[in-house]
This record gives structure tokens, C-alpha cells and sequence, in this order.
């Protein structure tokens, strides 16, 4: 896919957004940061992980946005009793007595990871080279995925019975750790009125494939100036409670702070937030409009903090 000049291509991409917001909007109600969000993670090669109790449509918000991209899509519904080779695939024996590999769901351009808290951790690794080398490897043997690729995957905060916390080297693959909320007393109604009557809306496919990576690509040539990259990585080094840049709430509160791939996601973000804004390049408002969701699952408070109830929002909040 090819554009005249890169300020076309970023007017391309501005129309493209509101093209899928709008896509989006025939069957999700409300929840504009959450789509705005998913969008930008899939306009930076990102991953995601949408946090909600169940009923706010998490699920059905990944499936439309599936359908309104000319990409593959594969749902798993992570289980206890799923195994690695259940999402990799496996190699096994043809009638020619010969190894042969099977394919698993995760060769697909957008994995749908449903309720991934509920796997043990053997099979929560399974993913971890898919989502950072975009390869698997079975049995010796590197698969090379499909691009564009993409996880988003769901979690469920309430119920923690029978549930395995991701740990923390999986949650840092993760663009954004996003907060689905409660809709609005107006939201609500239009939920009701629009989905208990017999008609179906129909999602249109709005980008291809070689669109999105060539509006990837494009996100990675927006210029930024240095002083919006040094925010962001003073920002970064500001949650480390042993690091120079340490504030006092970082040093009361918190046991860990972020790792550099936080920063690289700040400035990924933060170019994209500026294009779908008709901006060429970012600032430091943008930066501190896609900071909350990238930096709150890269730290780890501390005991003092829960005792006292002070939450990770509020720490970087505070920071920003």
C-alpha cells in the first residue's frame, strides 16, 4: 500500500480511525476510550488486555472490531485444561509415517485470548514468543505468524477463584492494560433498546491488511522532538523506587517501577494519538493521554501502599 507523501498517508489513517470508530459505533455503545485505545495498540503493532466484570462486552467489542478489519481472527477460550499445543499446534504422524505440523489457532492475524487469567502459566507462556517475535517454535522448528498480528485478550477482575495472575514478564508484552467501566445511565438504555429487538447490524470491512502495516509503518517514521521523548522516559524512570529520578511516592509506594519498553510504548503511542488527532507530531499531552494504560500493569506497589489504599492510578496520576 502506497501513499503519495506521508502527510497523506497520515490523512489516510485519520480517516481510516473514524471510519472503524464509526463501524464500531453500530454495535458498541459508548466506551470511546476503550476503542480509541485497541485501535492505537493495532496501529502500533501493539497488544492488549481489556480488564471488565462480565456483561460489558469485551468479547463482543474484540469481535467487531475483527469484522471491520479484512484480517484473519481466531477466538481461544482459555480453560484450565488448555495445553500449549492447543494454541501452537502440534506435529503429528501422517499416513506416510512422516512428521507433519498442525497448525494451531494462534496463526491468525487477531488472536482473541478470552478470560486468559484462567490457563496455568505453562500455557500463559505459550504465547510470549508469538507476541514478541511473531514466531512460534514446535518441536526445534520456528513458525514464522502471520502480519499483522495482534493479541487482545480479556480478563475478569471479580472473580479470582480458579484464576492464575499473569505474571509480570507476560503483562509487559501488553501495549495497554485498559479498564472497562460501567456504562452511563443513557448508555445503558440505548444497550437495551438496540440489542433486544430482532435486527442485526452489519459490520463493513473497512481496512485491509496491507493498509495496516503500511499506517504501522507510518507511525514509526512520525517525528518527535526530544523533549516529549524525554518526558516520557523521565516519566518512566520517575517509577523506579531506586532510581535517581524517584519521587517520594515512588519511593513510599511502590516495590517495582516500569521497564524501558514502557517508554517505547509511550512514544509509539503517543505518535498515534497525534495522527488520529490530525497532529503530525506528538507533544507531551499526548504522552500523558496514553500514560495510565501503558505504565498501570509495569508497576508493582508495595505493602504500605494496599495497607493504605493508595491504587496504581493514583500513583501515576500523581506522576504525570
Amino acid at each position: 500500500m502506497k501513499f503519495s507523501s506521508d502527510v497523506a498517508a497520515a490523512e489516510a489513517l485519520k480517516e481510516s480511525y473514524e471510519k472503524l470508530r464509526a463501524e464500531i459505533g453500530k454495535v458498541i455503545v459508548g466506551q470511546d476510550d476503550t476503542v480509541r485505545l485497541l485501535l492505537t495498540a493495532i496501529f502500533c503493532q501493539g497488544h492488549c488486555l481489556l480488564v471488565g466484570v462480565p456483561g460489558l462486552a469485551k468479547t463482543l467489542l474484540i469481535q467487531t472490531i475483527a469484522g471491520a478489519l479484512d484480517l484473519s481472527f481466531n477466538r481461544i477460550q482459555f480453560t484450565p485444561d488448555l495445553m500449549p499445543s492447543d494454541i501452537l499446534g502440534s506435529e503429528t504422524l501422517d499416513n506416510e509415517r512422516n512428521f507433519r505440523f498442525i497448525r494451531g489457532p494462534v496463526f491468525a492475524n487477531i488472536i482473541l485470548a478470552d478470560e486468559i487469567n484462567r490457563t496455568p502459566p505453562k500455557t500463559q507462556s505459550a504465547l510470549l514468543e508469538a507476541m514478541q517475535e511473531y514466531a512460534v517454535t514446535v518441536a526445534g522448528q520456528k513458525h514464522s505468524l502471520s502480519r499483522p498480528f495482534f493479541v487482545l485478550a480479556t480478563q475478569n477482575p471479580i472473580e479470582q477463584e480458579g484464576t492464575y495472575p499473569l505474571p509480570e514478564a507476560q503483562l509487559d508484552r501488553f501495549m495497554f492494560m485498559v479498564y472497562l467501566d460501567y456504562p452511563s445511565y443513557q448508555e445503558e438504555l440505548n444497550i437495551v433498546k438496540s440489542t433486544t429487538t430482532d435486527n442485526k447490524p452489519v459490520i463493513n470491512t473497512v481496512i485491509s491488511a496491507a493498509e495496516i502495516e503500511a499506517f504501522q509503518h507510518l507511525v514509526r517514521r512520525v517525528p518527535v522532538t526530544d523533549n516529549v521523548v524525554e518526558y516520557a522516559v523521565k516519566l518512566v524512570q520517575k517509577t523506579r523506587p531506586m532510581g535517581d529520578l524517584a519521587t517520594a511516592d515512588t519511593k513510599n509506594y511502590l516495590e517495582w517501577g516500569a521497564g524501558p519498553r514502557a517508554s517505547q510504548n509511550l512514544i509509539l503511542a503517543a505518535k498515534c494519538n497525534a495522527l488520529i488527532n490530525g497532529k503530525y507530531s506528538p507533544d507531551i499531552e499526548d504522552v500523558k493521554a496514553v500514560a495510565l494504560p501503558i505504565l498501570r500493569h509495569r508497576i508493582v506497589r508495595n505493602f504500605k501502599a494496599e495497607a493504605e489504599g493508595i491504587s496504581v492510578n493514583e500513583i501515576i496520576k500523581r506522576l504525570v
